[in-house]
């Protein structure tokens, strides 16, 4: 059997949401980062900023998995931590754990007002 192990594990992803203007509202506001609208494809999609080309994702209109059920994308968010936690809530998402302290960072598990599970991180040597 071929073996193959690439540079990142995760290239790319989509999180479905059920308003794009609110999508976009509610991450750039949590994340402190502008989704940009892209509409040149078959569908319009926000982007998420990222420092490192091609190595992103974004929100498009969809049918999001019932509330806390699909995979759970982490999003790096500045630290603190608590911060981040405290604007999910303001712009009505929920955060449903506490701050977890990994070797890797520090996270915590959180739903976006369509009920898409994400997690916000700071990586160590970032807190």
């Amino acid at each position: 059997m071929a073996s193959y192990t690439p540079p990142r594990a995760s290239i790319w992803f989509e999180i479905p949401v059920t308003d794009m203007v609110a999508a976009q509202r509610f991450y750039g506001a949590v994340l402190q980062n502008a989704l940009s609208l892209e509409a040149s494809g078959p569908n319009p999609i926000a982007m998420f900023a990222a420092a490192v080309p091609g190595a992103s994702g974004h929100v498009y209109p969809g049918k999001p998995a019932p509330a806390g059920t699909g995979p759970t994308i982490h999003l790096a968010v500045s630290a603190p931590l608590e911060d981040g936690m405290k604007r999910v809530t303001e712009n009505g998402g929920k955060v449903v754990s506490p701050a977890i302290e990994i070797p890797a960072g520090r996270f915590a598990y959180c739903l976006d007002p369509d009920g898409n599970s994400f997690g916000l991180f700071v990586p160590t040597g970032n807190a």
